[in-house]
């Protein structure tokens, strides 16, 4: 247990203390998708989803999502987050709408969180903008493909499937 950074020695979990931590530069970048049917994926790019833009609503409810990570995982926490960004790529031969989100932040501790709730919110936002014509959307694969900064360093993911 004792690698376990939430978990003290009596296996209770707990907030991690960071405060003897050094600033630094950090950043996070995470991606996910929406299978969807091919008829949904071009209705989102011709803009004729009619609960309005889909991608321009995902994106900002990434955003917020990640502003409000730590009121959302517990032991999360809080961030002075500097900038947020999401995008969006098609992917029409696997029927995909993939959403990538990175995350900066000069502090104590890393963003892979906010990156990743970024995504999950984006594709909860996509589904439940597109649920009316197409039931069958998958959210898949979301994880963490990049992170920079602090005492770890770098982590980039081999092998990304998109």
């Amino acid at each position: 247990m004792s690698e376990l950074s939430h978990i003290d020695e009596h296996g209770n979990a707990r907030m991690v203390d960071v405060g003897e931590k050094s600033d630094t530069v950090r950043e996070a970048r995470a991606r996910g998708g929406v299978v969807m049917q091919p008829s949904t994926l071009e209705r989102i790019q011709h803009h004729a989803v009619q609960k309005g833009d889909v991608l321009a609503v995902a994106k900002i409810a990434g955003i917020m999502a990640a502003k409000r990570t730590s009121d959302l995982i517990p032991l999360c926490h809080p961030l002075p987050v500097t900038s947020i960004d999401l995008g969006f790529r098609f992917h029409p031969h696997d029927n995909l709408l993939e959403i990538e989100s990175v995350v900066r932040v000069t502090g104590k501790t890393g963003v892979e969180m906010e990156a990743l709730t970024a995504v999950a919110v984006a594709a909860l936002t996509i589904y439940d903008m597109c649920k009316a014509v197409d039931r069958e959307m998958t959210i898949a694969d979301i994880r963490l493909v990049e992170k920079r900064g602090g005492k770890s360093g770098l982590f980039r993911r081999s092998g990304e499937r998109w």
